[in-house]
């Protein structure tokens, strides 16, 4: 297996992972980072960070993602440590059954908030330093 800083290297190549985590192993993962192993934590948030790239050019248009598109994911970054935390491994439905989740489900829609309202007060941040420029 890599180390992790192989694995972080693949990265910020491009590169990325060559096969997604099963359900069973993003769950194993995400239960030794919430018992303090940052090495589990960081594979994870690592492994998401296609995702967030994803939804970034998803929802935003190509010219705002070339504008504030690495500024957004690497804010992006900490919304995945937060959520890992507070993600339920004891989940139930209605009907009080385990219902295992996928992360990337329990995480889309913050991280697509997050990307819209960044990207609206970095608008709104120009708009503002334009008028005062008049």
């Amino acid at each position: 297996m890599k180390s992790l800083t192989a694995r972080k290297r693949e990265i910020t190549a491009g590169r990325g992972y060559s096969k997604p985590l099963t359900l069973e192993e993003e769950r194993r993962l995400i239960a030794q980072a919430k018992k303090g192993c940052k090495a589990e934590m960081d594979e994870l948030v690592l492994r998401h960070v296609g995702f967030i790239n994803f939804r970034l050019h998803k929802r935003v248009f190509p010219a705002y993602v070339a504008r504030f598109g690495e500024d957004i994911l690497s804010e992006a970054v900490f919304i995945l440590y937060d959520k890992i935390k507070s993600y339920d491994l004891r989940y139930r439905d209605k009907n009080g059954d385990l219902k295992p989740v996928k992360f990337s489900s329990y995480i889309w829609k913050r991280i697509d908030g997050f990307i819209l309202d960044s990207l609206k007060k970095e608008l709104k941040r120009e708009r503002c330093q334009a008028s005062l420029d008049w």
